[in-house]
């Protein structure tokens, strides 16, 4: 790793805000809200109402996804912050994130909402450049594309991504783009092709903390392998190329677990990491254990800026794919770019 864990623990020994903090917040009780009992269910926190899509630039764009027949993990995965990805936000340009390789995915996590099965359709050979062209007709200046778990495929669907990427690329040589990719099984022949395809951001979400792994996701992921992925391409991709991942907050785990990962996450090399509160798609899923308050996630915003991830986002509405957080990094990206 680009750093030792004694290293970076000495090296924020001295800064705030530390573990006593979270300590404090507990004992404040401000950490967290109860979602009480099966029989008797809390309602949320005001803090984790969602708005209600919609506006003009929300309708367009969900007309031409139709028109495109292109997949949007904001819709399989029912994020709250569809309406304001859409409608376009503070920023004012609306985004997408374009899933690839189907809708169907070949594991079966306890926290998502994508429909799975052992044998997905075969994906379509025309996506790469069909993704590619529709996503240039948009004019949109940072896309994220990202795709289901393709288990049954030879390259895990790699070749897919890297050829997604560089149709785009050609298309568009000035588009920022981020893949935000499974872990290929911890090939690292598929790690590479993406890492090498032309992408700007390498994305692979951790989704929780390291003891809570087998508990949240599919048997065939786990935390040293995001994490060697992760290595794996920073080590592979042109200077410059941002890494980035995710967790989710309200699974069950402790701030003890959440601070160890995120010195485990930066001792890897990682630039950026983000935070956001897990929703339980329905009853079938994973219940949620905890609502983390809004003050909780911005400590947790302050330590990761102190621990050296160059961008944090930190909030009970986050998602790794969040429109604000893809404002900064592409600020990021046209500063150092900018710098050389």
């Amino acid at each position: 790793y680009p750093q030792t864990l004694n290293g970076l623990r000495r090296r924020i020994a001295d800064e705030l805000p530390t573990l006593a903090d979270f300590v404090k917040l507990q004992s404040d009780q401000v950490y967290s809200v109860e979602v009480g009992t099966k029989k008797n269910p809390l309602p949320k926190p005001k803090w984790m109402k969602e708005s209600i899509p919609g506006g003009e630039k929300y309708t367009r764009i969900k007309k031409k996804l139709r028109e495109l027949k292109l997949h949007t993990v904001c819709e399989e995965a029912r994020c709250p912050n569809l309406g304001e990805c859409w409608s376009g936000g503070e920023t004012g340009t609306a985004t997408a994130t374009i899933m690839i390789l189907g809708d169907t995915c070949t594991r079966g996590c306890r926290f998502c909402n994508v429909k799975t099965s052992r044998t997905p359709p075969p994906p379509d050979p025309n996506e790469p450049l069909n993704v590619a062209e529709a996503i240039a007709s948009w004019g949109l200046d940072y896309v994220v594309i990202t795709s289901v778990d393709r288990d049954d495929l030879p390259d895990q669907g790699s070749g897919h991504f890297a050829e997604t990427v560089q149709n785009l690329k050609k298309l568009k040589p000035n588009m920022l783009i981020e893949a935000l990719v499974p872990d290929f099984r911890g090939d690292s022949s598929c790690v590479e092709r993406v890492a090498k395809s032309g992408l700007d951001v390498f994305a692979h979400n951790i989704e929780t903390v390291e003891e809570l792994q087998s508990f949240v996701r599919d048997h065939r992921a786990n935390f040293d392998q995001s994490l060697d992925v992760l290595v794996k391409a920073k080590d592979y991709a042109p200077s410059g190329t941002l890494t980035k991942t995710s967790i989710m907050l309200g699974c069950g785990e402790t701030p003890e677990q959440v601070v160890k990962t995120m010195e485990k996450v930066r001792a890897a090399g990682v630039d950026v990491m983000t935070f956001g509160q897990y929703m339980r798609p329905s009853r079938r899923h994973m219940p949620v254990s905890e609502y983390i308050t809004p003050e909780a996630f911005e400590t947790y915003r302050i330590l990761g800026m102190d621990m050296g991830f160059r961008y944090v986002a930190s909030g009970p509405m986050v998602r790794s794919s969040y429109k604000a957080g893809e404002f900064y990094i592409k600020s990021m990206i046209e500063a150092d770019r900018a710098a050389t």
